[in-house]
């Protein structure tokens, strides 16, 4: 399997942890970019930031227009209908990069797995089906898209995950970030649940959160 394209923001010092972090539809990369340098670590933990590209394909809800996307959505009910070969085959892809850092000397415990929308979502299935015992999953603004088919390993029974939603999110309703963190809660994971005054997108004290959810799954 060829690795996906990545922008990597790293440390003044050796990473010794790494966040990856999947964008949403038609974003790139580069886009959770400029949130790097507002992110506080505990002293002593310098971390590797990778933000894949995901490849443009055609997606049905947009007309067929090619765009960087996960998977493709082909209806926008509250449900949800998507490409879940797509979705799990993005997934493979996050768990390869999940696996070259710890080629790269960073073990899966020092890992942080990261999505925003789509992005969230196949941060979901990787992590549920990665034999990798992880540092965190972070959720953003997003859904389990494959609640009623996936097939979770055992590795994440206690990893923590932040799951944070926007109350004003018109893309994806806040709900559905509330269904994801109830399906968690039944199967006993160790779930943080945070919402902001906000739509589809990210804001400062949403980052600060992060800054202390990392903080906690990091430390020196």
């Amino acid at each position: 399997m060829s690795l996906l394209p990545c922008v990597e923001v790293n440390p003044q010092q050796s990473p010794n942890a790494a966040v990856i972090w999947l964008h949403g539809l038609g974003a790139d990369g580069h886009d959770f970019e400029p949130i790097v340098p507002h992110i506080q670590f505990t002293a002593g933990v310098h971390a590797r930031f990778v933000f894949p590209h995901a490849p443009k394909i055609p997606v049905t809800i947009n007309g067929g227009m090619r765009m960087p996307a996960w998977y493709d959505i082909l209806e926008m009910s509250i449900d949800r209908s998507v490409d879940e070969t797509q979705l799990r085959a993005s997934a493979e892809q996050a768990i390869a990069l999940i696996e070259r850092e710890i080629e790269r000397g960073i073990p899966a415990e020092r890992i942080v797995l990261a999505g925003f929308s789509q992005g969230g979502a196949v941060a979901y299935e990787a992590a549920l089906t990665t034999e990798h015992k992880l540092a965190g999953v972070m959720c953003l603004s997003t859904y389990l898209a494959t609640h009623a088919s996936i097939q979770p390993t055992s590795a994440q029974q206690d990893t923590p995950f932040l799951v944070q939603h926007g109350s004003q999110d018109p893309v994806v309703p806040e709900v559905l970030g509330r269904q994801a963190q109830q399906w968690l809660n039944e199967r006993g994971y160790d779930v943080t649940y945070q919402t902001y005054p906000m739509a589809h997108q990210v804001c400062p004290p949403q980052i600060q959160d992060i800054s202390r959810f990392l903080q906690r799954v990091l430390p020196a």
